[in-house]
């Protein structure tokens, strides 16, 4: 990571552009429609992205800090036992002038020198006891004001880390208070679609600027593998027949592969949800979805977001539910995980 010190102008750049991120009034707020629900929430997602990578980088710089702070404090600890020292050798030097009685005057040594050489000698000593005085005095000063200035430092650099801390915290609190209040909004016209086993129909998404060189990817970038296929229990008829990916509500779901979308549904246990025909005879589902961003029969490139996932139909939470099929139809999947893995997409 790039040291911030190198950038001075990071820091104030990087807290207004999350200012106006946090700034950023919701549609609802607006008075827009609820169909722009889901366009908000994608856009809020990506904004407490943004707000979450900038404030991990600031977390990070932050114990940098730290360290440069503790190391100042060793530095002064350091100075202090110099000047303790200088402090005992200005005491030495003094008294040891004091016992040569360099401090006589001048009349006293030339009386009671017993020759030229003598008293050219007592002066040079005295010259070089002065000297030394000096010297160490001057030392002792210059460390004193050095360590003034390095206490200075340390609490100057203390104080800039906890208020930048401070700024980067509530703004990223900001955005992702937004983002929950719009993923209810979200989930509950989810729900009302349901209800009514009426889609709302496919509201465009913004579609990541990253285009994807290999030809198949996971169903959503960020994620927690859940329930796996064939686990058993009390939610399910017989068996678990997908992967599920624990993720918010909102999240951008992407097409595993290139292909055409088969079928488009929202109602029944699996909720809103996606159908995606491959080549080679595969399907691919996307389940418990809150919003849709494709129609059936739209073909789909890989890493393309076609919905945002959800908790609807048959759901105890969050998460998307991911089927790998050899028909369109449930009852005929096959286990996702090893099915990504020999396709070069390793879960977990």
């Amino acid at each position: 990571m790039r040291s911030l010190r190198r950038h001075p102008l990071f820091v104030p750049v990087l807290l207004c552009a999350l200012a106006v991120l946090a700034a950023r009034p919701t549609e609802a707020a607006d008075g827009g429609g609820d169909s722009d629900i889901s366009a908000q929430v994608a856009r809020l997602y990506e904004d407490a992205a943004v707000a979450t990578q900038q404030y991990e980088a600031g977390r990070q710089e932050a114990e940098a800090q730290r360290g440069k702070a503790e190391r100042i404090e060793g530095l002064l600890d350091r100075e202090r036992r110099e000047i303790a020292v200088m402090h005992e050798d200005l005491g030495r030097i003094a008294r040891a002038q004091y016992r040569t009685s360099g401090g006589m005057p001048l009349t006293a040594q030339i009386v009671l020198a017993r020759s030229p050489d003598e008293l050219m000698r007592g002066q040079h000593v005295f010259s070089q006891a002065n000297l030394a005085v000096s010297n160490a005095i001057d030392k002792s000063r210059r460390a004193e004001a050095r360590l003034a200035a390095d206490e200075a430092k340390a609490a100057a650099a203390w104080q800039m880390l906890e208020k930048r801390n401070a700024q980067l915290a509530s703004l990223k609190k900001d955005i992702e208070q937004k983002l929950e209040e719009a993923r209810g909004q979200l989930q509950g016209q989810a729900d009302a679609s349901v209800a009514a086993g009426a889609c709302r129909g496919a509201v465009r998404l913004d579609q990541p600027r990253t285009s994807f060189t290999q030809t198949w990817v996971a169903p959503v970038e960020t994620y927690e593998l859940s329930a796996g296929f064939g686990n058993g229990g009390a939610r399910w008829a017989n068996r678990h027949t997908g992967q599920d990916f624990a993720v918010p509500i909102g999240t951008p779901v992407r097409a595993v592969g290139a292909g055409r979308v088969a079928k488009v549904s929202c109602g029944g246990a699996f909720g809103i949800e996606i159908v995606v025909q491959h080549a080679g005879g595969y399907y691919t589902q996307y389940a418990h979805l809150a919003a849709v961003s494709v129609d059936q029969g739209e073909r789909v490139s890989t890493g393309q977001r076609i919905g945002q996932s959800g908790t609807t139909g048959n759901s105890t939470g969050p998460h998307l539910h991911f089927e790998v099929r050899v028909t369109p139809e449930l009852g005929s999947g096959v286990d996702p995980v090893p099915w990504l893995t020999a396709r070069g997409v390793p879960l977990g």
